[in-house]
């Protein structure tokens, strides 16, 4: 991102992210469940749109985890298909 868009431009995403962050410590519950994992029942994922990032995170219990942070461009349901043949894979 620093390469295409310069440094002013990451450090003010980077802030976004931090506080969409900040605001899923908060409120763990406040996010959606994505579509497309809504689709395949995985209703423990839920999403926080930030800027043009996307974050994919779990709540379980007293611990949050985050999965995935990505610009909201990409076709979700392709990159949730690489990861998954990785984790099958390894």
């Amino acid at each position: 991102m620093v390469r295409n868009f310069g440094k002013d431009a990451w450090q003010a995403s980077y802030a976004k992210i931090k506080d969409a962050v900040n605001t899923i410590g908060a409120f763990p519950l406040g996010g959606n469940v994505a579509e497309e994992l809504d689709r395949l029942h995985l209703t423990q994922y839920r999403q926080v749109v930030s800027g043009m990032n996307r974050i994919i995170y779990e709540v379980r219990q007293e611990i949050i985890y985050l999965h995935i942070i990505c610009d909201t461009r990409k076709d979700m349901k392709s990159l949730l298909t690489r990861r998954l043949l990785r984790i099958v894979s390894t």
